[in-house]
């Protein structure tokens, strides 16, 4: 398979968040995962913060646009998924069944991005990286590890993701109904079974960090401001996780993978 940067198409690349108050996020996230955050303008009074860890990139911040906040748009965290062609690709999702959000366009010399929502709701965005490729770093505390999609029709969303990106769907054989995203050879995902996400949750992508211990950071989290919307959990050879909300609202899961 062809790597673009390091990265397969096909293969999530990049989060960020859209918060509500930016420094109060980096303070947040650099508490909890030890990020830096290093600021750079996209606008007269706007600017991206990248999050690196050991001068590696990881993530990155804005704050909501007025126009999300008089949608009510809520902080949250954005998933990426790495195309050859962000252009093809966006251009394939309504006959799929999707919605264009956002049609191809370029992040100054970064790259070229576009987004939609599948036709159960969720949004995903689609990144070509130029000089921007992703993720600098993987496997390490603080870093981002896996995606869970939370929607009521799975099986409508495994038949337009399939379509659009190629990937495969599985069942395990100890995880009943939970449906493991496959991108080439690769696992880098999950659809959990419908309601999962709990009643009036909308469909949406649920971003999983690797932790050293998930309870320390769980209760290191609330310790910050943080709400523990479902404390540690553990399953039996896969690992531990809880379910926060950061001080402004995004959610993301700590997860201590099982150790073998």
């Amino acid at each position: 398979m062809k790597l673009l940067n390091g990265i397969a198409p096909g293969s999530f690349c990049w989060v960020d968040l859209a918060t509500s108050d930016q420094g109060g996020a980096k303070k947040f996230y650099s508490s909890l995962f030890g990020w830096a955050g290093e600021d750079s303008p996209i606008g007269s009074d706007s600017y991206y913060t990248m999050f690196k860890l050991n001068g590696r990139s990881v993530g990155a911040a804005f704050k909501l646009r007025p126009d999300q906040v008089a949608n009510h748009v809520p902080p949250h965290w954005g998933l990426y998924v790495a195309v050859e062609s962000a252009d093809e690709v966006i251009a394939r999702v309504p006959e799929l069944g999707g919605k264009v959000l956002a049609p191809a366009f370029d992040i100054f010399d970064a790259g070229r991005m576009a987004a939609f929502q599948d036709p159960t709701g969720a949004n995903l965005s689609l990144w070509q990286a130029k000089k921007h490729p992703g993720f600098e770093i993987a496997d390490a505390p603080g870093t981002f590890c896996w995606a869970d999609l939370m929607t009521g029709d799975t099986a409508k969303a495994e038949k337009f993701y399939s379509g659009l990106l190629g990937w495969k769907f599985e069942r395990g054989e100890k995880s009943g109904d939970y449906l493991h995203i496959k991108n080439g050879e690769h696992y880098i995902g999950g659809v959990p079974p419908a309601g999962t996400g709990g009643p009036g949750v909308p469909p949406h992508w649920a971003i999983y960090y690797y932790v050293a211990d998930c309870a320390a950071s769980t209760e290191k989290a609330k310790s910050l401001g943080a709400r523990v919307l479902m404390p540690p959990t553990t399953a039996e050879g896969v690992g531990c996780w809880s379910v926060v909300a950061d001080p402004q609202g995004a959610t993301f899961m700590p997860f201590q993978p099982m150790r073998h």
